[in-house]
């Protein structure tokens, strides 16, 4: 996998923590069921039953894998100061007269929807240790955007 640190929350390394328990303990075992109820149907060739819990299985286990990746490159970031933007900082933004207000967070736990923007995205990157005060910009599909920071907790 990558050897990359994985900036992470307390609360989204407990996330991730829980989601593979549930894979491991809950998941596997009801997939193992699964297959094996379809190896009793008989020819496995065309057993759409079969082949169905087995790409589910080895999906499941590829999501193991790359959280137990995650995991072990994490390293949890606790909310710095507020004078200057770092992960787990809440920003309010000012763009032609329009409030916006955003979360930053590692990669892994990023919601864009929701307000929620990794450290590695284009606006993330541009915000990370710029204060109150401060304007960037960034380039969107429709050219660019300038925003000035107006408050960080």
């Amino acid at each position: 996998m990558q050897n990359q640190t994985v900036f992470i929350s307390k609360e989204g390394l407990l996330k991730l923590k829980k989601e593979l328990e549930f894979l491991k303990s809950t998941k596997q075992k009801e997939l193992s069921e699964r297959i094996g109820r379809a190896k009793e149907m008989g020819d496995l060739k065309e057993n759409f039953e079969y082949h169905d819990a087995r790409d589910e299985m080895s999906m499941v286990m590829g999501r193991i894998r790359r959280i137990e990746d995650q995991i072990a490159r994490s390293q949890i970031v606790e909310k710095g100061d507020s004078t200057t933007i770092g992960i787990g900082s809440s920003v309010k933004l000012s763009s032609n007269s329009k409030e916006k207000s955003i979360i930053i967070v590692g990669a892994t736990e990023a919601e864009p929807s929701r307000g929620i923007i990794s450290n590695e995205s284009p606006l993330g990157q541009e915000l990370i240790g710029k204060k109150v005060g401060d304007n960037v910009t960034v380039k969107v599909p429709a050219g660019e955007l300038t925003y000035t920071v107006i408050e960080i907790s």
